[in-house]
């Protein structure tokens, strides 16, 4: 066949692709799309640290900014993202997020699942019941209701949340964290993906907001290759490189 018949045909397959909604299977390079979902009192930046070194090994990477108002526009933003991404994706949720991604991984596209110090909840579970299956930590003393919404405060981020990053990132996190609406603590998991998608799970040994063996329990629940990582709540700001050790490993697993 004569090549430019050849590339004119080709470009008119992926266009009848796109058309129909039908994303190519693979990106240029081979890599899957890593979509990164941040938890409450936290953004997209979050991840920054994480996004920096996938973005220079050639990793297509997608932050979702939720706007953490309730499962379901989260689970929509997320959704948002995945219908963006090119070709195959790993979710990956860090607090609140995991419960997120465990919603939107049902998606065809997404192929691994990677929770950091994340709730990973069952059937039926929301935040409160999951909660409960272990000791509760101190993060709770330090939320502050307003109009029907939780902010956390300086203390909070410093004792709780992130006792193991500087001062100055402290404030930073302190300062863009956006409000979280209390029916957030309300919502109901179900047809949750990691009964059906390979898991990955992070647990922060320090964490102060997600006790550690809730952590580890809901690893072991939901068959997820473990790593431990003597971190805080915020593993993917205080040790970067671990996290994306993981991350790696999950993408790389997508063949």
């Amino acid at each position: 066949m004569n090549k430019k018949i050849f590339v004119s045909l080709a470009l008119t397959l992926l266009s009848f692709a796109w058309a129909n909604g039908q994303a190519p299977a693979r990106t240029a390079n081979g890599k899957p799309t890593v979509v990164f979902v941040h938890g409450l009192w936290a953004d997209g930046s979050s991840w920054s640290k994480v996004i920096a070194p996938l973005l220079a090994s050639g990793y297509p990477v997608i932050s979702v900014q939720n706007p953490t108002t309730s499962l379901e526009d989260d689970v929509a933003a997320t959704k948002r993202a995945i219908a963006r991404a090119e070709g195959d994706v790993v979710l990956v949720g860090h607090s609140w997020g995991g419960f997120v991604i465990s919603e939107a991984g049902n998606d065809p596209k997404v192929k691994a699942l990677v929770y950091v110090a994340a709730l990973m909840p069952d059937n039926g579970e929301t935040i409160p019941s999951l909660s409960a299956k272990a000791a509760a930590t101190k993060l709770g003393t330090f939320l502050k209701p307003a109009d029907g919404f939780l902010t956390l405060s300086k203390e909070g981020v410093m004792q709780a949340f992130a006792g193991d990053v500087s001062k100055a990132e402290q404030e930073l996190i302190f300062a863009t964290q956006p409000p979280a609406s209390e029916s957030v603590f309300k919502a109901e998991a179900s047809n949750v993906a990691w009964k059906q998608k390979p898991s990955w799970y992070i647990v922060a040994t320090k964490d102060g907001a997600i006790n550690p063996d809730l952590e580890r329990m809901m690893a072991k629940r939901g068959n997820a290759k473990t790593t431990e990582i003597s971190a805080s709540h915020v593993p993917m700001v205080s040790k970067p490189a671990e996290v994306l050790k993981v991350v790696k490993e999950a993408a790389d697993s997508v063949k």
